[in-house]
């Protein structure tokens, strides 16, 4: 439900929500998620919860998504030292790896006592703890020029500026094609278990639990990559994750995939802070917000969109070769852009000083 309205939200509100502080951008994402979810118990408990009811709240909740994500990595990179944001990102997207984790389990768990309208009600709850939490920041942290280009406040101008910085427009592709990539292993993991291992939903679960558990461990040691240099990581990951599918293929026994599969969610941890903290390095501050949430509209798209293409690939290829085609596909992904990479470090002149476009 995300990705269609935090895509449209990025592009239609940049007008308005491009001059708000970080804090404030974090602050109206998390209560507009609070109304929207909130509505859901009430309407339910009111008897009017019907489908079309339901999926309108769900997405009047994700609109603001592109926005307060930039405004929560803004934030970072607003209140931390260059040196330390790489540990906050990486302690976020862990906290986010360990939520997939934790939070289906507690949610099953719960069903089993409260209707689910209620459970969602709990999350609208937690996003108000969260609004409260970071109104507490106070208007103590670093704030943007206000001085910024009045260009800043059009909502395509964050795609420009990323024209202007080819190292962050060659991060953004590569992370769009890496998520596009992923797509197809949504739709192809489940029929795998169920047509190729004739298993059930236990054991689908232990694959995501187990590549949740590797994303946690392999965020929080992002420490030991702090002093490589950040492409060739970045680039590593990606074919990493790649090979972690072909075992597929191969028909590897399920101990062999389930290790696979947590390898390659250690692999990915450290992927998304390396991603956010290039961006926060080398976007200039006023433009930090507006960059980050065309990135974040732009990337909205990208697994939704391999998923979609994943069915036919399965409904043609079967479940295990659409996984090794996802893996094959990310590491042709991985060598050309490192070809691209190297054109661009050694076949080009050295650019100055790049400004957004007017």
């Amino acid at each position: 439900m995300t990705p269609t309205p935090g895509a449209a939200g990025a592009l239609v509100f940049g007008r308005w929500l491009r001059r708000l502080p970080a804090r404030r951008l974090l602050a109206v994402d998390c209560w507009l998620r609070a109304l929207c979810l909130g509505c859901v118990p009430l309407a339910w408990a009111a008897g009017v919860l019907h489908p079309v009811l339901y999926v309108a709240l769900l997405a009047g909740s994700s609109v603001l998504h592109a926005w307060g994500s930039a405004g929560k990595y803004s934030l970072v990179a607003q209140i931390l030292p260059p040196e330390r944001r790489l540990p906050a990102n990486a302690l976020i997207s862990s906290s986010a790896s360990a939520s997939v984790i934790a939070g289906p389990a507690l949610a099953g768990f719960l069903a089993t006592a409260v209707s689910p309208a209620w459970l969602i009600g709990l999350d609208a709850l937690s996003f108000v703890v969260l609004a409260a939490q970071v109104s507490r920041l106070g208007d103590g942290t670093k704030q943007a020029p206000a001085s910024a280009p009045a260009d800043t406040a059009r909502p395509a101008s964050g795609l420009r500026m990323l024209r202007g910085q080819p190292e962050l427009l060659g991060i953004l592709a590569l992370t769009w094609f890496f998520n596009f990539f992923y797509g197809p292993v949504e739709v192809a993991l489940p029929l795998h278990v169920t047509e190729d291992l004739h298993a059930g939903s236990g054991v689908l679960g232990l694959y995501w639990t187990l590549f949740g558990v590797g994303a946690v461990l392999g965020g929080l040691t992002v420490g030991a990559l702090r002093r490589l240099p950040v492409w060739p990581v970045t680039l590593a990951i990606v074919a990493g994750w790649g090979l972690t599918l072909l075992p597929f293929e191969l028909g590897a026994p399920t101990a062999v995939t389930f290790t696979c599969f947590a390898l390659g969610g250690l692999i990915y941890g450290p992927f998304t802070a390396l991603s956010f903290t290039l961006f926060q390095d080398r976007t200039p501050a006023d433009w930090l917000t507006t960059v980050l949430a065309a990135r974040g509209a732009a990337l909205l798209t990208a697994a939704p969109l391999g998923t979609a293409l994943g069915g036919p690939f399965v409904a043609a290829l079967g479940p295990r070769d659409t996984l090794a085609v996802s893996g094959v596909a990310t590491l042709v992904l991985a060598l050309a852009a490192t070809g691209f990479r190297a054109r661009a470090r050694y076949g080009t002149p050295p650019r100055g000083p790049v400004r957004a476009e007017r």
